[in-house]
């Protein structure tokens, strides 16, 4: 088949977090690829984390994509995506220990940057530093993120296609090192590293990895044409977004749907629909500005109900989540940016049993008033919530499948929230599991 030529009949959707990530993405990936025989990520790397209950039992993805646990779909990793070799055989690893076939379906871009060591030391030391600094710590994850996109923008990154030419790839190497190596000892005061255990670690895991490489984009450009429906993950959440994020306190890539071309390969002509999910309440991790935040710390709050009730730790990092009421002038910002043609709101079952229900609609900065989330992270901090109460309910959500089962303020809160971000709800998620969730619209079918 001649690229350019036909056009495929399968349709293709893109996921992606409407807010500051942990939106609950893996599961509503997982739950849509009974539909999809392929699943795509675009972008960021291992500190994403995508926890998938099914029949009970937690799984945590970081860098696989979530159709991995649906057997049968085609899995690919794309070329918007940093790869830490070492991190990702131990996760595939993980994953056949209980039972999953990987490798057999797995496709890895050869275009990916590689995530290496000196890259890990670079992004801990910056962190550690910024901690003395009046700017203070941005929160990353420290798994070399960061630091591997800027060798890719420098053009001077080691490629999952270099690992084919053991030659190239250790030339290239030398030269890393001694580059990273200075800024390590001489800027931030970290001992060196040295080249021969990052070499042998690299080309050891390049035997195992050469299976799984390929041309993605050409890949999916043949599965679209022959009528497969693809599914594009997205990690993070758009307003940690590098360009529309709350900048500096945002991840090191595009994680806006729009990125979903650029980082695998395939058209943007190729996209059809965009699915936002959303929380129905917000939640952060990491450093920078959270309007609608609330504390944490103290039992009978709401932040604390929110925070225990939701178990919000990152599943990465392992930290606690900051927590607060649902912004729907931040959420506006992201519709806008996305071009969502849907949300799926998680996490619903969250909010039983509280008796009212806040969502901020705007904010106040100084004398005016905004109805969307500023660009400047100063100018957010200094943003004061406007708030629209609505009452809450004594019934339980949890586990339920159908709309009608809602109580009614659970629904009249899903309607003021469709209505102030001005994008249709397609899902509804209420509850860990695969199943527990409200389908009113299907991104395959809509």
């Amino acid at each position: 088949m001649q690229p350019g030529l036909t056009r495929g009949s399968g349709r293709n959707v893109v996921v992606v977090g409407t807010q500051w990530g942990d939106e609950g993405k893996g599961k509503i990936v997982d739950w849509m690829t009974d539909h999809a025989q392929g699943v795509v990520r675009f972008q960021g790397g291992h500190n994403a984390g995508h926890t998938l209950v099914i029949n009970g039992r937690k799984t945590a993805l970081q860098l696989i994509p979530s159709g991995v646990m649906r057997e049968g779909v085609a899995c690919y990793i794309g070329n918007g995506v940093v790869v830490d070799p070492t991190h990702l055989l131990a996760e595939i690893g993980r994953l056949e220990a209980i039972g999953v076939d990987v490798r057999s379906r797995l496709f890895l871009s050869e275009s990916c940057p590689l995530i290496l060591p000196f890259h890990v030391e670079l992004d801990r030391a910056r962190e550690a530093k910024r901690e003395t600094t009046s700017g203070g710590r941005i929160g990353t994850t420290g798994k070399g993120i960061g630091p591997a996109y800027e060798d890719k923008v420098a053009r001077r990154a080691l490629r999952v296609m270099d690992l084919k030419n053991p030659a190239r790839f250790e030339a290239k190497l030398r030269e890393l090192v001694a580059l990273h190596n200075a800024e390590l000892t001489g800027v931030l005061g970290a001992p060196p590293l040295e080249v021969a255990p990052i070499l042998d670690a690299a080309l050891g895991a390049a035997e195992q990895l050469r299976p799984l490489m390929a041309d993605v984009g050409y890949r999916l450009f043949n599965a679209h044409s022959d009528g497969a429906n693809l599914l594009f993950e997205g990690a993070q959440g758009t307003l940690l977004d590098i360009d529309h994020g709350t900048y500096p306190f945002v991840t090191s890539s595009n994680c806006v749907a729009g990125n979903a071309a650029a980082g695998s390969g395939l058209g943007p002509g190729q996209l059809h629909y965009v699915l936002g999910i959303t929380k129905a309440y917000t939640t952060r991790v990491g450093g920078g500005p959270f309007p609608t935040e609330l504390p944490i710390d103290a039992p009978g709050t709401v932040g604390h109900h929110f925070s225990t009730v939701g178990q919000e730790r990152g599943t990465v990092t392992g930290r606690p989540r900051r927590c607060g009421w649902l912004d729907a002038a931040a959420l506006k910002r992201s519709m806008i940016i996305n071009g969502i043609s849907g949300l799926c709101i998680t996490k619903l079952d969250v909010l039983d049993g509280l008796g009212e229900i806040k969502i901020c609609t705007g904010y106040r900065l100084g004398a005016r008033r905004l109805d969307v989330l500023p660009l400047d992270a100063e100018e957010i901090a200094a943003c004061e919530p406007l708030y629209e109460t609505l009452p809450g309910w004594s019934e339980t959500t949890a586990g339920l499948t159908h709309w009608e089962q809602l109580p009614g303020n659970a629904r009249r809160y899903l309607e003021r929230m469709q209505a102030l971000i001005g994008a249709p709800i397609d899902m509804v998620s209420t509850g860990p599991d695969r199943v527990h969730t409200i389908l009113l619209r299907h991104p395959f079918r809509a």
